[in-house]
């Protein structure tokens, strides 16, 4: 192979596998105390569109991320991208100023921001194998939602009886005490300045090619695939005062 071609392969094939380390790196749960600020990018899922089969089909998946999510995104840098002080927020601030907010982009920014949130902290609790949560969320489970049994029971049944779209979740506060919470639409706790632990969206766009209107059984077969490992790590980055969202 001639010199010359022979530094191109190599060059290029550098510059591959340094993207892959640095999507790679982006991906990893370290990634779940981010706070995302503007102008605001998709982030990769952590794994293949078929990471949480058959739980989640993959066509679902690629959907709700690269379209879903993605237009959320779209639409929040629109609203902002004239707002100087506005887009200088990190999103869980402006969430949590959303009052402050101009009235012409609250709506906007309530919506899409909201949904930014929502997703960027659901593709990172998934792609686990699910079972039991262990350390000390295990522990907070206990202490304050009735242990593992009833928590499924509660968060499934506030996602079933959420009518129409929104989310259902486990909030945690900087002292590690957990509570459940259900919301429409793309709601954010955090424009109440509370956090997400983990949580499920039960928009039909979620579950519906698969279960179609079979909510509850796109609730527990869910569980399968939530990862525990990283919802201890966004525990302990909450206690910390460092989870964004």
């Amino acid at each position: 192979m001639p010199t010359l071609l022979r530094r191109s392969v190599l060059l290029t094939g550098t510059m591959l596998l340094l993207r892959a380390q640095a999507v790679k790196a982006e991906a990893t749960p370290s990634t779940v105390t981010r706070d995302p600020s503007y102008p605001f990018t998709l982030p990769p899922l952590p794994y293949a569109f078929d990471g949480n089969e058959p739980c989640v089909d993959a066509q679902t998946m690629e959907l709700h991320h690269d379209k879903h999510h993605a237009a959320y995104i779209t639409n929040l840098n629109a609203a902002v991208k004239d707002s100087g002080q506005v887009a200088a927020m990190p999103l869980s601030v402006m969430l949590a100023k959303l009052n402050e907010l101009p009235e012409s982009i609250r709506a906007a920014v309530r919506n899409n921001g909201g949904g930014h949130a929502y997703h960027s902290m659901f593709w990172v609790v998934m792609g686990g194998t699910g079972g039991n949560p262990q350390g000390e969320v295990a522990t907070a489970i206990a202490r304050d939602l009735g242990g593992f049994a009833q928590l499924k029971s509660d968060f499934n049944r506030g996602g079933a009886t959420r009518f129409g779209s929104g989310w259902t979740n486990v909030l945690v506060d900087a002292n590690g005490a957990l509570s459940l919470d259900t919301r429409p639409n793309q709601d954010s706790p955090l424009m109440d300045g509370r956090r997400v632990l983990f949580g499920n969206d039960v928009w039909e766009h979620a579950y519906y090619l698969r279960y179609q209107n079979r909510r509850p059984d796109y609730l527990a077969a869910w569980w399968n695939v939530v990862n525990w490992p990283v919802i201890e790590k966004r525990y302990q980055a909450a206690k910390a005062g460092m989870l964004g969202v």
